[in-house]
């Protein structure tokens, strides 16, 4: 069982928890996830690590209160318990050797991305750091990502906040202005990474992307998180969950991505007979 150290609401729906979990914690890296499980009944999902602290033995969890599972993971409080609470799985981000890097978030998508921009700036790497939301109401982390970026830039659909409009708008207007980057981090909706990494092929710009697809075990058993990457199926559990953007087959996954759509809204509990 698994302690909840702290619980915090960051927008409408999406929350934060730290969780005690200390092996997890000592050996956790940017990029990498873990699988839990609500209650024995429960399914598992995976949520990738938003943040470890070795000393306090802690990891912290964002999510988005969605489906029946986050809704009952959601429900709980400070002091109660997971049941499972499994990790760190995948393979961490490659993030060593960079002098310039431009990081790009969207919605939810900024929680695994905190982590990365961190670990560079823990590193002295130069770090540009867009993020973007629907509005300002659901823009999540912008002063821990301040007190790391080198610079910042924000996005909302409806203008609230800094620029109205896309992420993808910053971009191209950072590298069209004569910005350099080793390389490009994106995280977040496909259609948002497959945008991005659309504009930084056309600069050839090396981009990784954090590929979500459905998942059941996180250990590569059940297949159903494959991907194609470079024309190959890759499991994005054992394989990534970070890949060349300019290789993912985004509109496949996309395809995929809404097989479960209907059964993910269903609100369901397991049964023992």
């Amino acid at each position: 069982m698994f302690e909840i150290m702290d619980k915090k609401t960051l927008a409408p729906g999406i929350v934060l928890m730290k969780v005690k979990a200390t092996l997890i914690a000592k050996k956790a890296m940017p990029g990498q996830f873990i699988m839990l499980r609500v209650s024995e009944l429960g399914e598992r999902i995976p949520l990738t690590i938003a943040d470890y602290d070795r000393h306090e033995g802690s990891v912290s969890i964002i999510f988005q209160e969605v489906g029946y599972t986050t809704k009952d993971l959601g429900s709980l409080d400070i002091g109660d318990h997971i049941k499972d609470f499994a990790g760190p799985l995948g393979r961490a981000s490659e993030l060593d050797g960079q002098s310039r890097v431009l990081c790009v978030g969207g919605g939810v998508g900024i929680a695994p991305l905190y982590p990365q921009i961190k670990y560079l700036s823990e590193q002295g790497t130069y770090v540009d750091v867009v993020i973007g939301a629907r509005s300002k109401d659901y823009l999540i982390l912008q002063k821990e990502i301040e007190n790391l970026a080198s610079n910042i830039y924000i996005a909302t659909d409806d203008g609230s906040l800094g620029h109205k409009g896309f992420v993808t708008d910053i971009v191209k207007e950072l590298i069209d202005k004569g910005n350099q980057y080793d390389s490009v981090i994106a995280v977040g909706p496909l259609p948002m990474m497959k945008a991005v990494c659309q504009i930084t092929k056309e600069y050839k710009i090396p981009t990784t992307v954090s590929m979500n697809p459905i998942m059941v075990d996180g250990t590569g058993m059940c297949g159903g998180c494959r991907v194609t990457v470079g024309g190959k199926v890759y499991y994005a559990c054992v394989d990534g969950p970070e890949f060349d953007g300019h290789l993912v087959d985004f509109d496949e996954a996309i395809r995929r991505q809404q097989m479960y759509k209907k059964e993910e809204q269903i609100e369901h509990g397991c049964k023992l007979y």
